[in-house]
């Protein structure tokens, strides 16, 4: 497959990250754009792309460019994607897709009516081990599944004035981390026909620690934890009647899945050797759905983004956290 060229559409550390990932295997980086040329010229500088914008109309109007990841903060995603499909380029937009559902859904809607490709960058689910672990389940090894018990923990910094903690940039324990294990918790069960969620909040009004329990029908259920504040085991571990898979730390990075019988014997062990941090399994993803003339992928269609972040919007109004930005 003949590789795209792409754009990114923001100079912080995921853009970095990215883009290390696409450079290291084999991907085409054409451009970057950010509101400082001064900004996007060292980010080109540093990761040897021909062209730098001092602004994202530029860069989304750069001729050269067909497809652009969007690494903006959360409140400046409905914005930016929309920016990047009236320009008519195909647009990957990192997770979270949106603050709240309602855009979501004016990304997906947009993305419809011009044929183009918005894909939500939880790139977790685009990994090999996650890719194994769909094939264990539906293998039936491990009988009924009943039970996913995941967590997300972190212990970032305290500072008000750091991103994570700053209601205006969408920051807060939910949007930054909760969104991996919720979404697994789809990727898994599905949509929730129950959410019950706890959280705690620091100083600044954002959510410190996020708890849910998602119940489904055939006595399934689904618990998560995510903290800004404090460092856990950051493991998954999903449970049938059967059989279990425990996947280690990290859980949402490339990570290994072990798969036991209802004995506790270990059946397999399954990793794999991936170059980089492997976002670029996110961005192959894309580029096929471009190539194959397709706008929704199979892994993480656009109504089942719009839907996540549902669940999210539920998980808020029921722990009274808005966004000065809605």
């Amino acid at each position: 497959m003949t590789h795209l060229r792409w754009g990114i559409l923001g100079a912080g550390g995921i853009a970095s990250a990215f883009t290390s990932d696409l450079n290291d295997n084999g991907f085409t980086v054409q451009a970057v754009g950010s509101r400082s040329l001064e900004k996007a010229q060292d980010f080109a500088q540093r990761f040897g792309i021909p062209t730098a914008h001092g602004s994202y109309e530029n860069l989304v109007n750069d001729p050269e460019v067909d497809i652009i990841y969007v690494a903006t903060p959360h409140p400046m995603h409905v914005a930016a994607a929309k920016l990047v499909l009236e320009a008519g380029k195909h647009v990957l937009v990192e997770k979270p897709f949106t603050l709240n559902a309602a855009e979501a859904r004016e990304i997906a809607e947009l993305s419809e009516q011009k044929g183009l490709v918005a894909l939500e960058a939880m790139w977790t689910r685009f990994l090999p081990h996650m890719a194994r672990v769909r094939e264990i389940i539906a293998s039936g090894v491990l009988g009924e599944v009943r039970t996913l018990m995941v967590d997300h923990t972190q212990d970032l910094p305290d500072d008000p004035a750091h991103r994570i903690n700053d209601l205006a940039l969408g920051g807060g324990s939910l949007l930054d981390l909760g969104i991996y294990p919720v979404s697994f918790a789809w990727d898994v069960f599905g949509e929730p026909l129950t959410v019950q969620s706890h959280a705690t909040f620091k100083e600044t009004g954002a959510d410190a620690t996020i708890a849910t329990i998602f119940g489904y029908d055939g006595a399934r259920v689904a618990t998560t934890v995510s903290a800004s504040d404090t460092k856990g085991p950051n493991r998954a571990s999903i449970l049938g009647t059967e059989g279990r898979i425990e996947i280690d730390a990290v859980w949402y990075n490339p990570a290994t899945v072990h798969v036991y019988d209802a004995a506790g014997t270990e059946t397999e062990t399954f990793t794999t050797e991936v170059t980089g941090r492997g976002m670029h399994f996110q961005a192959a993803e894309a580029e096929r759905l471009v190539a194959a003339g397709e706008l929704d992928s199979p892994l993480l269609p656009r109504a089942e983004t719009v839907a996540i972040m549902a669940t999210l919007d539920e998980i808020r109004a029921q722990i009274g956290l808005t966004y000065p930005n809605e």
